[in-house]
């Protein structure tokens, strides 16, 4: 596995929960370009239009004539917010932009979006576009109305889009099992980024979601792969229990990483690098994305995927119950 396997999520120079000037933003973009990675994931979201003008104008810089893969997302508008105190953190960012974002799937509100991330994208077109936390994790029972909106409105300007050529490919970028399944059966999808839902540690999707994916023809870019850093960290180090779920991790799943960390020990593999490589072992993943907020973090992931993993790693996994749906490789 390398650097190809790989994607860059912009979220991090979007200042998300902290600061990055302009030059560490461009850093990190520049550092990943050079190891290889070609496959760079943003949204409006995203510092409020931050993340995809520094992404712009990095792969302006990098690759002129376009030949990255480039993803964005819809589903919220940016609304002004001139009085808004822009050294604070808010919705998670802290972006110099006075805007905040609305959820917002309507057809027109997603064409809107589109044009508006082409010019900060400096793009002439995008290659993957996703309707961006669609689902009951964010929405709670309003889910229902707004999935409703979506396939009235949203979903049917992502096809127009699809159909003119002005995108390749559209999905949904979200961080549940339950509506990615819903989307399937609704309407016609191509991709599916799913953050923190299949990891080395929980691979319920495994069940029935990446089944009805290779039935459909439905590929998947996995985000989160740490599970909010106990993945990255693993428990025998001592001391308090990283997080699982951006939340102190509970007993039976500091049990489990444990579990999964002495059998990685064992084949003299790192826990992180089990981690970031195992969702690539399935036929319907196409890339995973680690979190790369500076150029230290891009060199890391890159030598954890260069980083050889013995096939009875994951047969001993498999064999000690650590992996939900037994062993599922590519090949």
């Amino acid at each position: 596995m390398g650097p190809q396997d790989l994607g860059f999520g912009a979220a991090s120079i979007g200042n998300l929960f902290r600061p990055m000037t302009d030059e560490d933003a461009r850093a990190v973009v520049h550092r990943a370009w050079q190891a290889g990675i070609r496959y760079y994931d943003t949204a409006p979201h995203y510092g409020f239009g931050l993340s995809e003008k520094r992404l712009g104008a990095a792969l302006a810089e990098l690759d002129p004539e376009g030949t990255a893969i480039l993803s964005t997302k819809v589903g919220r508008r940016l609304d002004p917010r001139p009085d808004a105190d822009l050294s604070s953190l808010r919705q998670a960012f802290v972006s110099p932009e006075p805007f905040e974002s609305v959820f917002d799937y309507s057809y027109d509100a997603v064409m809107r979006s589109y044009e508006e991330s082409l010019t900060r994208l400096k793009r002439a077109r995008i290659d993957i576009l996703y309707a961006h936390d669609i689902g009951a994790f964010a929405h709670g029972a309003d889910h229902p109305r707004l999935f409703a909106e979506f396939m009235e409105g949203g979903y049917r300007a992502m096809r127009e889009l699809r159909d003119a050529g002005d995108v390749s490919q559209i999905g949904i970028g979200v961080n549940e099992i339950a509506v990615c399944e819903e989307m399937i059966h609704a309407g016609e999808i191509d991709i599916i980024m799913l953050a923190g839902r299949y990891t080395l540690l929980e691979q319920e999707a495994s069940d029935s979601l990446l089944p009805l994916c290779a039935r459909k023809g439905v590929k998947l870019v996995v985000a989160g792969p740490y599970n909010s850093g106990i993945l990255a960290k693993g428990v025998r180090g001592g001391g308090t229990p990283p997080n699982f779920n951006y939340e102190p991790a509970p007993p039976a799943i500091v049990e489990r990483v444990g579990r999964i960390e002495d059998i990685c020990e064992a084949h003299g593999v790192p826990l992180i690098a089990a981690a970031v490589q195992f969702p690539l072992v399935h036929p319907q993943v196409s890339t995973v994305v680690p979190g790369m907020a500076s150029v230290r973090q891009v060199d890391a992931a890159i030598d954890l995927m260069a980083i050889t993993i013995p096939d009875a790693l994951w047969e001993d996994l498999a064999n000690q119950g650590l992996l939900q749906g037994g062993l599922q490789r590519s090949g």
